[in-house]
């Protein structure tokens, strides 16, 4: 068979199984893509179907979240946790509530998540959960109700060596709080289960931070490959939430010039660049205030709010997508092809359509993919597994080294896999490295 027809034959079986999760088919042909050629050299790979078994779940679980509303009415919402692949560890990723959330984006969160787990080299496996619940204008009770009801039926299906779950969009340090407490309650036993923990009981310090902190720095490592720095770079940022964030905090601490931030209602454009006291204040605005970002363009002369828009039409040198997926289409990226950027780096789970990545290649800007350049969230998720375990709490700077460490690893896997004749492709070194551990696994564990 030939790699093309392996890869028709694949994308057929997922479309037939799962029909109508389109996210979930953009995923699975990107991956397919770089490693089909392994199958076709390495039969053992294809005698035991390590592709076909790769792309169907260990499990899905799927059922009703019942609770009360502030006003005593009935309210009704879906819940989900998808264990994808449990070869080299737990099932590890983080649970999202947000009205968007279908089993397509789960199933492609949770199959991205396998690769994402692989690169860090720690013993995890991928999945992903959660629920079409809006925590967005609930109060603090009905958050907590809504928690407590999740966690009533989630609890049977996780523990610490089983699936260990962690925050995502839509669930922070409250959500968590309110997650863990019920697991604590109805599990009578205090273990690590739940990863995004506060300081105070098993947390890890700059899990909040390591996403972002993550994507910046496996930036400066491609960037050191060809000789380069961040400091002096124009870099544009989409989001403001975690991510995007400390993000723009660790691209200034680099010496990189961030002129841009965004929300559901728009991106502001500060060609100034943000300092830290402009930072202070987006980060209380978003954080603690939950406000509009247009608010900062009334703050600070200078900058302006462009309503309904993402803002991959600045000019910049490095990009950092880091609000939601396919949030980079194909004009969008032809529009920063145009504008000189020279480097995308995701900070969020897929934001680049298949289309925009041709454009990106077929342009020569260096593109990291999500799976290796926003590894830093689970890999502190990781460490703080591996704190809780040993019943220890490691450093500020602890933490952050073996951060930068990983993200360094997780770069040296793309380049060996992913040299090419005149550069990196980093989503094909991705994709094979990642791939590579997760089959072995598969392999020697047999038919399972």
């Amino acid at each position: 068979m030939s790699v093309q027809a392996r890869i028709d034959a694949l994308m057929d079986l997922v479309k037939s199984r799962s029909p109508h999760e389109p996210e979930f088919h953009q995923a699975v042909h990107e991956v397919a893509g770089s490693v089909a050629h392994l199958v076709e050299d390495n039969p053992a790979y294809a005698d035991a179907r390590i592709l076909e078994r790769l792309v169907e779940p260990d499990r899905v679980v799927i059922f009703r979240v019942t609770w009360m509303r502030d006003d005593e009415s009935i309210a009704i919402n879906r819940g989900y946790r998808v264990q994808f692949n449990g070869a080299i560890g737990p099932y590890k990723g983080g649970l999202r509530f947000h009205p968007s959330v279908t089993l397509s984006v789960l199933k492609f969160l949770g199959f991205e998540q396998i690769f994402k787990n692989s690169l860090t080299g720690l013993p995890m496996g991928g999945g992903k959960g959660g629920s079409d619940f809006n925590p967005k204008g609930r109060s603090d009770a009905e958050v907590m109700r809504f928690c407590q009801s999740f966690m009533i039926e989630l609890h049977r299906h996780i523990g610490p060596d089983t699936d260990v779950p962690a925050g995502d969009i839509g669930v922070g340090a409250r959500e968590v709080g309110y997650l863990f407490g019920q697991y604590r309650r109805l599990a009578n036993a205090w273990t690590g289960t739940m990863t995004g923990k506060g300081i105070a009981f098993g947390g890890s310090r700059i899990r909040t931070e390591a996403t972002g902190y993550g994507s910046v720095y496996f930036a400066q490592n491609m960037l050191h490959h060809i000789s380069e720095e961040l400091a002096g770079k124009t870099c544009t940022v989409s989001g403001s939430g975690n991510v995007a964030l400390y993000t723009i905090e660790k691209a200034l601490a680099f010496g990189a010039k961030v002129v841009t931030a965004s929300d559901s209602g728009g991106f502001i454009h500060d060609p100034e660049g943000f300092d830290a006291e402009k930072l202070a204040y987006l980060k209380n605005l978003k954080e603690v205030e939950r406000g509009r970002i247009s608010e900062y363009a009334k703050k600070f002369k200078g900058a302006t709010f462009t309503k309904d828009q993402r803002p991959w039409s600045v000019p910049c040198d490095v990009a950092f997508p880091s609000a939601t997926q396919n949030e980079i289409g194909l004009e969008d990226a032809k529009g920063l092809a145009k504008n000189g950027c020279r480097l995308v780096c995701e900070g969020a789970n897929m934001p680049s359509t298949a289309e925009a990545i041709d454009v990106f290649h077929d342009g020569g800007i260096l593109f990291a993919p999500g799976k290796a350049a926003n590894a830093g969230g689970v890999t502190v998720s990781g460490l703080e597994m591996m704190q809780n375990a040993g019943f220890m709490s490691w450093t500020h700077d602890a933490v952050e080294q073996r951060l930068a460490e990983i993200m360094r690893d997780i770069h040296a896997t793309c380049v060996q896999h992913g040299q090419e004749e005149k550069r990196v492709n980093y989503l094909k070194g991705a994709n094979v490295g990642a791939f590579l551990r997760v089959a072995e696994a598969m392999l020697a564990q047999g038919a399972v």
